[in-house]
């Protein structure tokens, strides 16, 4: 399978006053075009940072990274937001939806950067909310969903712009054990059936099992890896 982002010897250090804080101490890792990888380690391992730093948020100190034969980490600040808007798709533990407005209009905000017409817009939204089972819930607000139903609009805003990579930061750190299920059922049903590519930070083993591998994590190095069965 080809690959879709290259990671060689990654170093990632934080100057704070005169100190200087290593987080990530020579990574080196390829992630397959469809894959679905969970980052796991303790607080403070570095796999936050490193999801980061694939999705174009923050750069290395040193090493490479390239994504679809993109060799992001020597872009600007300029090019690096250009590039995330229209390739990288976000999912957060705490949703981060606008209280003001509906589950349409949250999944339309990505859009609004685009050149697509309003019928366009209007199109991908529908069919983002169809695909997370929420076709019925477009003119709802936050304040009306369930924490889970909330996840999920925030998934299909991640998927509106149909990116080449999906970021989730601790999906399911904020919902129930049933919600939690369901939402890693869609990211399974998104990289399997839709083959996006995947990349996912979570401290929760039972999460990561719906991935198709894990790595993990300690003082800034990977320690093991394994494909989940």
């Amino acid at each position: 399978m080809a690959t879709l982002v290259e990671i060689d010897n990654v170093r990632k250090v934080y100057k704070r006053d005169a100190f200087e804080v290593p987080v990530l101490n020579g990574v080196t890792v390829d992630v397959p075009r469809g894959d679905f990888l969970a980052l796991m380690g303790p607080s403070g391992s570095g796999k936050t940072t490193l999801l980061n730093l694939i999705a174009g948020i923050d750069r290395p100190t040193a090493g490479r990274i390239s994504v679809d034969g993109k060799e992001i980490s020597r872009f600007s600040e300029t090019q690096l937001a250009s590039w995330r808007s229209r390739h990288v798709g976000f999912i957060f533990q705490m949703y981060n939806l606008i209280p003001v407005l509906n589950a349409f209009e949250n999944v339309e905000l990505p859009l609004l950067l685009t050149k697509l017409s309003k019928k366009e817009r209007r199109e991908h939204v529908q069919a983002a909310l169809g695909i997370v089972g929420l076709g019925d819930r477009s003119l709802h607000y936050p304040r009306q969903l369930s924490g889970g139903q909330e996840q999920r609009v925030a998934i299909a805003r991640a998927i509106v712009t149909d990116p080449t990579l999906l970021v989730a930061d601790e999906p399911t750190g904020d919902l129930d054990a049933k919600n939690a299920e369901e939402t890693l059922d869609l990211l399974q049903r998104l990289n399997a059936d839709f083959q996006k590519t995947i990349v996912m930070v979570t401290h929760d083993p039972k999460a990561a099992l719906h991935a198709k591998r894990t790595l993990h994590l300690e003082k800034g190095l990977l320690v093991e890896g394994a494909a989940n069965t």
